[in-house]
């Protein structure tokens, strides 16, 4: 009778600490993290649910402590291992923002056909239902659109899941402001990833932006820039860039030392403020002060490393160098050799 009441207990308890504690079914995530680290200036976030943690990947630098879980509320009164009583969140990057069902080509062949009792004979029945299905959500041209540009900005933009997000909420803004019409959806999603990355403070050059778009050529780079000048002045996204915010994507891009960095910010705020630099292409000043910094830590990068990264020639290079070398000599700073 004892051993009988024993495992009772046992029971219960067991039942009472898979409502609490029990491992969570649903594999979501939050990015709650978009800009640089502090530290390493790298973007590579990690996430401890069960401290409630946001981590550095690179140098382990604790971003967030104690986050709160926007997750739904995992107790459930019924037997079933899933204790999800939620769909999946929405999301602004899918055209229909994932709140539509969908027939997945998956699902009507193979395994996937018999685990739902779909024979070989009427697999065709279920394959044409799936292309009917298909066809019926993307029927209006904004549908198509919209399912278009999403699918270029997942792809080619290059940029945190977080900025990809508010990408696709601007580019949705921009199409009911009429900026789509008579413009490239490619032109307006990449203009779309500027604009968003600029916000942030992660900054990408529109070199970068018209590379990763297949914009290169000359009339391509044309209307990426006036699409940009475009969409700011209609999103009211007004944001001047400095070279300060390019300091932590070039250091992660050369794979310096996280001291180049810290040497690169000193430096910056000790020559930021000289009128020399109005009018010079701002990722072009970041990249000489990080030439300079990666020196005087004894990292050193070529020219041409440099100048891949920042966009600009080695005659600009160098002739950024001899204005911060004679603003470091006015300031008491020792020249480089």
């Amino acid at each position: 009778m004892v051993e009988k009441r024993i495992q009772s207990e046992n029971k219960k308890q067991n039942k009472r600490n898979s409502h609490i504690g029990g491992t969570r079914p649903s594999q979501r995530r939050t990015e709650s993290q978009t800009e640089p680290c502090k530290v390493c200036g790298d973007t590579a976030w990690d996430e401890d649910q069960v401290r409630g943690e946001t981590i550095c990947g690179s140098c382990g630098y604790v971003a967030e402590e104690n986050v709160i879980d926007p997750g739904a509320e995992w107790t459930n009164y019924s037997d079933g291992v899933d204790r999800s009583r939620v769909g999946a969140p929405v999301r602004e990057s899918i055209s229909d923002k994932g709140l539509n069902t969908t027939i997945s080509r998956s699902d009507v062949s193979g395994a996937g056909a018999r685990r739902f009792g779909i024979k070989s004979g009427d697999t065709k029945h279920w394959r044409r239902r799936q292309r009917i299905d298909e066809r019926s959500k993307n029927r209006s041209s904004r549908a198509r659109n919209l399912t278009k540009a999403m699918q270029f900005i997942r792809d080619r933009g290059n940029l945190p899941p977080g900025l990809i997000e508010e990408a696709a909420r601007l580019y949705r803004y921009a199409a009911e402001q009429g900026i789509v019409t008579g413009r490239s959806i490619r032109g307006v999603a990449a203009a779309c990833c500027y604009i968003a990355a600029r916000q942030a403070s992660l900054p990408r050059t529109i070199e970068d932006i018209a590379e990763a778009f297949d914009m290169t050529d000359e009339m391509g780079t044309k209307e990426l820039k006036r699409t940009i000048r475009l969409a700011a002045r209609t999103l009211n996204a007004h944001h001047v860039t400095g070279p300060g915010e390019y300091l932590d994507k070039f250091h992660s891009d050369l794979g310096l030392h996280p001291t180049v960095l810290g040497e690169a910010n000193y430096l910056w705020n000790r020559v930021g403020e000289s009128m020399e630099w109005q009018g010079k292409k701002p990722s072009g000043v970041a990249g000489v002060i990080l030439y300079k910094a990666a020196q005087n830590r004894g990292h050193s990068r070529t020219q041409a490393e440099v100048c891949k990264v920042a966009k600009v020639s080695e005659v600009t290079l160098r002739g950024l160098l001899r204005i911060l070398e004679a603003l470091l000599s006015q300031m008491g700073e020792a020249p480089s050799n």
